[in-house]
């Protein structure tokens, strides 16, 4: 069993791909825009841009993420969630902190705590809640 997470980002995907493989090494492995589906989407599934993403994955590291424009509605919720990224030290995390959270929301400071050399949670400019952790 694999499990993987699917982000729809409500038509800032290519926005965010941009960004994640600046601030994180991302690597696009897999896009498709809806006009380049073999097989229409229904109406009720289709943005009005029809160049917005439909689907594509990129990794992260080892990890796989999957994501979409989805109907491209301007208002992506990214809630009850978090992704959490493993930095190799207390200033490697440094660095991921500051890079997510450019343009995004400090949720709690990175600090030293009694479980990791650094730990702090952001949301990124698109709302995604990001947990950096560098372990002891």
């Amino acid at each position: 069993m694999d499990l993987k997470p699917y982000l729809f980002f409500e038509g800032r995907c290519e926005e965010a791909l941009g960004f994640y493989k600046k601030t994180l090494g991302a690597e696009v492995t897999m896009l498709m825009r809806f006009k380049e589906s073999p097989d229409k989407p229904p109406p009720e599934c289709m943005p009005a841009d029809d160049s917005k993403i439909m689907h594509c994955s990129f990794k992260v590291g080892a990890s796989e993420i999957m994501a979409s424009d989805g109907m491209a509605s301007g208002k992506p919720s990214f809630q009850g969630f978090s992704l959490s990224v493993s930095a190799k030290d207390a200033k490697d995390a440094e660095r991921l902190f500051a890079a997510l959270g450019e343009g995004g929301q400090v949720q709690m400071p990175l600090a030293k705590t009694f479980f990791a050399q650094a730990f702090g949670m952001v949301a990124d400019r698109f709302g995604v809640s990001w947990m950096v952790i560098a372990l002891p």
